[in-house]
């Protein structure tokens, strides 16, 4: 693929997949479309006629894998596989500004919301406001102002699975680093891509 290739990896039922989303998109506003993309997701995750590619399933041993395997020529979406190796997770971080539709494909993550409460030039004082555990063919959705989570394969021997549907390509989000009690330091940090196939 070269370096401005769009993403499209085969795998089976990828069709079916891509016209659940584009599908989606025609239901309205963000809250409209992310509501409809849940739904989805959710079917698309039980149906057996879609199979993640193999690449999905093999972990990466120091980081979370993140793979995307499809961009959208007409919409702009970005389709991303995120593979978790057991006790792999997120720090807090945020979306940039871009809705999100995550689906849990295999295993369990620990999701936890926080809200931001104050900010003082890149520090920023967070609390958390919510949590849950989310297994196979479940989907959750994030819209922003209200992006700022945390994500974890709380398993010690098992990986977790999810596919990510966001509303362009997230190359780029803010992570906060903790500092001191909910006082987290904020720093932009690019997202690395790992190669899928």
């Amino acid at each position: 693929m070269s370096e401005h290739a769009l993403p499209d990896i085969p795998f089976d039922g990828r069709d079916l997949l891509v016209e659940a989303i584009d599908g989606a998109l025609a239901s309205g506003d963000e809250h409209a479309v992310t509501a409809a993309l849940r739904e989805a997701m959710c079917k698309v995750i039980r149906d057996p006629a879609v199979q993640l590619p193999g690449c999905v399933h093999e972990p990466i041993e120091d980081h979370y894998a993140r793979r995307e395997l499809y961009r959208s020529p007409v919409h702009g979406y970005s389709v991303v596989a995120m593979t978790w190796g057991p006790g792999q997770g997120t720090p807090l971080h945020d979306h940039c500004g871009l809705w999100c539709v995550e689906g849990v494909w295999e295993g369990e993550l620990e999701i936890t919301q926080y809200e931001l409460l104050e900010r003082d030039g890149e520090r920023c004082r967070f609390r958390a406001a919510g949590g849950m555990r989310a297994g196979p063919g479940s989907a959750g959705s994030l819209i922003p102002p209200h992006e700022y989570h945390t994500i974890r394969n709380a398993s010690p021997d098992r990986i977790a699975i999810s596919l990510h549907v966001y509303k362009g390509p997230m190359e780029r989000c803010c992570m906060f680093l903790p500092v001191d009690g909910e006082w987290f330091e904020r720093t932009s940090a690019a997202l690395r891509v790992d190669r899928a196939a």
